[in-house]
């Protein structure tokens, strides 16, 4: 990490500030941009950690997923954000941490897990990058893993309208309906007796969040007209 991802990885007044501004920000403009609402917040966890896993259309899934819970959730970004130190001091206080795309970032790993351990929601997309069309693509297994060690639940969340809003090679956010459908949390795919992490339970429980995204987004999509 760089000097000033540091600085801004610590729980600082400004940090806090920033962040709750910019999750304000998104939310207003959310809402009136998108006319965006939301069904099922009762199942987002009031407290403790969690991983919260939207299906992905669009950039604007990121800023649409902050509508989720009033809690601070923390981010994965591609490390080319990081690259500039404005933007890394900002998505750093945004609550955002970098991965090396197309590898296994160990240490993006640990600092998830870390960060769910200390008590925190996580945002992770299981689809991986982002995807076009009606149907959930293959889920990583990231989420689940993520899920496992740290022995939490995944909340799952189906977006409907935001590829019409602003899809990919979009210039333009366009003011295009959006519905958030979230689902009720899947539980952590249990440790082995010996502690260690089951790569069958894992794909079990990733099938079964794959089957769940589907249904919420097919919801989702009704809703905005989009199916």
């Amino acid at each position: 990490m760089t000097k000033v991802q540091t600085e801004f990885a610590k729980d600082t007044r400004l940090a806090l500030a920033t962040y709750w501004l910019g999750r304000n920000a998104c939310v207003v403009f959310c809402r009136l941009w998108f006319r965006l609402t939301v069904e099922g917040l009762e199942n987002v966890p009031a407290s403790g950690p969690f991983v919260l896993a939207p299906v992905h259309r669009s950039n604007m899934d990121t800023p649409i997923a902050a509508v989720c819970t009033k809690r601070r959730m923390r981010y994965m970004g591609k490390d080319s954000l990081w690259k500039h130190p404005v933007s890394a001091w900002l998505f750093t206080a945004l609550g955002g941490y970098p991965v090396a795309r197309g590898t296994a970032d160990r240490e993006a790993i640990t600092r998830s897990v870390d960060r769910l351990k200390a008590g925190e929601p996580l945002v992770l997309f299981p689809e991986g990058s982002r995807q076009s069309g009606d149907t959930i693509a293959p889920l990583k297994d990231g989420a689940m893993y993520l899920a496992s060690k740290a022995q939490v639940m995944t909340v799952p969340v189906g977006i409907g309208g935001s590829e019409r809003a602003m899809a990919e090679g979009a210039k333009w956010i366009r003011p295009s309906k959006v519905h958030v459908v979230i689902g009720k949390p899947i539980a952590a795919p249990a440790l082995e007796d010996n502690g260690r992490i089951s790569r069958e339970r894992i794909k079990l429980s990733t099938d079964q969040l794959h089957d769940e995204l589907q249904r919420l987004f097919d919801v989702a999509q009704r809703k905005v007209g989009a199916v």
